[in-house]
């Protein structure tokens, strides 16, 4: 029988990839993941990609990237799109200066 399910909350950090933090965001990835770089879309706008076992993930500008709750070896960041974050997070009062 099917049966219906609540996802427990889990507290992320994450930081939108803009245009204006680019290359902070790319230097501090790097920190958290190695093996991300940057590139550029067909388009010629920034983007980082993140490999993984699961393929290549990548963060265009205007999404979030989140670091992993759950880290495995492979992958420790991944990207969210804006709307989808957005309704899907909301700020930690702990984060409220």
């Amino acid at each position: 029988m099917l049966k219906t399910f609540i996802k427990r909350p889990v507290k992320v950090q994450a930081i939108q990839f803009t245009a204006e933090n680019k290359d902070a965001v790319y230097s501090w990835a790097r920190t958290v993941q190695s093996n991300v770089y940057h590139d550029r879309d067909i388009e010629e706008s920034p983007i980082l990609r993140i490999p993984t076992l699961e393929g290549e993930m990548v963060c265009l500008i205007g999404d979030y990237l989140i670091v992993e709750p759950f880290p495995t070896d492979w992958r420790k960041l991944y990207p969210c799109k804006k709307s989808i974050f957005e309704q899907s997070y909301d700020i930690a009062e702990s984060s409220i200066q």
